[in-house]
């Protein structure tokens, strides 16, 4: 019986303080945090009816069994103290110490966060996994620790899940599998991720994870003689070949439930077609032997060399170094695993390797950890950007001098420019992959040679805002779009100076110096979408201009009221004569995007905001006006909501559709029969334009799983 199933079937306070002797030293200062734990939970029972210390014991156990020193089993204990019971974070630091207290304090943090934001009307799916990941990464920056006590802490939840009502299990279930499984990934520590991901998808996807489980129960015999058969063989080869049987250590088993699941989902495959369904891993003394293993093995059996991989050689971001392989033997297929002693305990293990073991193999890199420190996003724009750090499948690629930078699968030239230096990405001009001239987007291929080109001294690149979702890691998206924000501002406040230019048939030059001299210059790019600033600075102007008397005799005052004209979807407010407003040929901006609108004659060119032929139009001194979209138009949106099993469902979602005046232009259900809810995609016209507000609305009562606009955008 392995550990977390010993420690699921822990349900008294004996049992658990047994397990924890038995895995750790319990100095006087951890019994006097058992203790102190004991006293603050006395009377507390958990759903399951069993006593509630028994809880931070197992989460303490857990902590144990991967090496954690005093002060960790300490605060594992203490961890859930100062949230449920009167004991507080200064009775933790006056009875213990600084370092308990310091990471009390970092767990505690992490559930007040978690507690506030799923109170709000916000989408649960976005609150339970963002925003409580969010603040738990934060707090993990300077103490890597207090995330392996909550990933342990979790680890328990998922072992005692079975005590809550269903709702609740797929709720948690779900956020450990977006959570905590790619966390652990992270740190290295594959044996807590492994479970994780398992007991999540025994919850998420009951039906799935049974056929699975009914599968390998069926085929039991036949898998169990093929493994024997092939482990003796490559026993074998080894000892024929130099290795003394003391020297190797042969495991097999047969894929995790969840990466069987994820293969099928990937490959669109039943489990009895999956190839490689049946692993080995071969573990020796030095990473020499390891490369000795492979030839022997690629010499006597038949390898599938397209699928060799050798991470000892370069290791992947988490510290992870085995060399995997695929072997064909009699008609079946394996895979084989060959690392040293010291490599398996950090793969096992991860960073908790180096308390456990004082040694083991690579540390893994925690630079994802500052990577995610994007504090002024949204918690949509947040999220996204971790899922791309956090879910990925890392490849390699090389600098032209042999430096390695880790990428997530299918990422682009121009992720490797920003990888490599936020300069470099922001004046990309081009790339050579593997001495070959390329596209910024061309995707890389595991192995390449990148090398990036970037502008001449003078000359300029222009942000590439049509680029963002072309990228795939959270660098290169962040960079781009603050590139394209100051951009955007840039040209926002040359084309609010030439809208005041063209009001008062002024110069620029007096326009600038009026709004430098009233300390209005850092703040009037929001005259060009907001009509009341607008008016406010032309009032403000206009009294100035007044009261010079060499002014007065160029301008009439009551020339400068404000039109509204509108032009099919087009809204001008102007002090000029325009009857006519013309998309031009060169960007033919849609709908929802930004737009500025240039006066020749007496027409109003529309372009969009970014084009360069507008762009250069403005800086010859063009005139400008304030333009916007009419309110009337309709934008459409497209929206896939999780909908209850149960009769009138759908009913009740076009009703507060039909109240927030959205016009629904199609319905589809979800094909997959689920126990307790039902995806549905629904295309829908409305008046709203403030998408946010929109999902805000329709997240009070159903679970928003994505709410896009469909109409074509530069920005999104």
């Amino acid at each position: 019986m392995d550990f977390f199933t010993q420690l699921a079937q822990i349900n008294s306070v004996e049992s658990a303080l047994a397990k924890l002797h038995s895995l750790a030293q319990v100095t006087p200062k951890v019994q006097k945090a058992i203790d102190v734990a004991t006293l603050a939970h006395e009377g507390q029972l958990r759903k399951s009816g069993i006593p509630y210390v028994v809880h931070p014991l197992c989460v303490a156990c857990i902590v144990a069994f991967y090496g954690g020193d005093e002060t960790m089993l300490c605060a594992a204990l203490l961890h859930d103290v100062v949230e449920d019971t009167l004991y507080s974070l200064e009775d933790v630091q006056r009875e213990f110490d600084w370092d308990v207290g310091h990471l009390v304090d970092a767990l505690t943090k992490i559930v007040e966060i978690r507690n506030e934001e799923l109170s709000n009307n916000f989408n649960e799916k976005l609150a339970a996994s963002a925003l409580s990941f969010r603040k738990m990464l934060l707090a993990s920056i300077k103490d890597i620790r207090a995330l392996v006590i909550k990933i342990s802490d979790r680890m328990h939840n998922m072992l005692t899940l079975d005590a809550l009502p269903p709702h609740k299990q797929k709720r948690i279930a779900e956020e450990t599998l977006m959570v905590y499984a790619p966390i652990a990934h992270r740190l290295g520590i594959a044996s807590l991720k492994s479970e994780l991901e398992d007991r999540s998808f025994f919850y998420i996807f009951p039906q799935d994870y049974k056929k699975i489980e009914q599968y390998i129960k069926d085929n039991s015999q036949s898998i169990t003689l093929k493994l024997n058969e092939f482990t003796q063989k490559v026993s074998m080869i080894l000892l024929q070949n130099g290795f003394n049987e003391k020297d190797f250590t042969i495991k097999s088993r047969v894929k995790r439930y969840y990466s069987i699941f994820l293969k099928m989902q990937r490959k669109g495959v039943g489990i009895d077609e999956i190839l490689d369904l049946l692993a080995v891993r071969i573990i020796v003394p030095t990473s020499l032997e390891c490369y000795k293993v492979l030839g022997l093995l690629h010499l006597q059996l038949k390898p599938v060399v397209s699928r060799l991989k050798d991470y000892i050689a370069i290791p992947k971001e988490n510290g992870y170094q085995t060399i995997h392989t695929t072997i064909f033997e009699g008609a079946n297929i394996y895979e084989v695993q060959i690392r040293t002693f010291d490599m398996h305990k950090s793969a096992q293990y991860g960073v908790a390797a180096h308390w456990k073991y004082k040694s083991g193999g690579r540390e893994p890199n925690l630079e994802w950890l500052n990577n995610l420190q994007y504090q002024n996003d949204t918690i949509e724009e947040f999220y996204e950007l971790a899922k791309n750090d956090l879910y990925k499948e890392d490849m390699v690629v090389f600098s032209p001098t042999g430096d390695i930078y880790n990428l997530p699968v299918g990422a682009v030239a121009l992720d490797f420019a920003y990888a490599v230096h936020s300069d470099i990405g922001d004046n990309a001009k081009a790339a050579l992959v593997n001495h070959q001239k390329v596209s910024l987007l061309q995707p890389l291929k595991n192995g390449d040679i990148v090398r990036i080109i970037v502008v001449a001294d003078g000359e300029n690149v222009r942000p590439r805002c049509t680029w963002i979702d072309a990228v795939k890691t959270s660098r290169a998206k962040n960079h781009m779009r603050i590139q394209c924000q100051n951009k955007l501002r840039e040209i926002d406040k040359k084309t609010a100076l030439s809208i005041l230019k063209t009001i008062f048939d002024s110069s620029q030059d007096t326009i600038l110096a009026y709004l430098k001299q009233n300390r209005l210059d850092s703040h009037i790019y929001r005259a060009v979408y907001d009509l009341v600033f607008l008016k406010e600075v032309k009032n403000s102007i206009r009294g100035n201009f007044a009261r010079e008397a060499n002014f007065l005799g160029k301008i009439k005052i009551n020339m400068l009221k404000f039109k509204t004209l509108t032009f099919d979807n087009i809204v001008l407010q102007t002090n000029r004569n325009i009857n006519e407003a013309i998309f031009d040929f060169c960007c033919h901006p849609k709908f929802g995007d930004e737009i500025l609108a240039i006066k020749t004659a007496q027409k109003a060119y529309i372009h969009h905001k970014m084009c360069e032929r507008a762009i250069s139009e403005m800086e010859q001194g063009s005139e400008m006006l304030f333009v916007q979209w009419a309110n009337e138009q309709k934008d459409t949106y497209k929206m896939i909501v999780a909908l209850e099993n149960k009769k009138g469902a759908l009913a009740h979602l076009c009703g507060l559709c039909a109240k927030l005046d959205c016009n629904i232009l199609s319905v589809e259900y979800d094909t997959l029969k689920r126990q307790f809810s039902t995806y549905c995609e629904i295309c829908f016209e409305s008046k709203t334009r403030d998408i946010k507000t929109l999902r805000e609305i329709l997240s009070k009562k159903y679970k928003i799983i994505e709410l896009s606009s469909l109409k074509d955008a530069y920005l999104s």
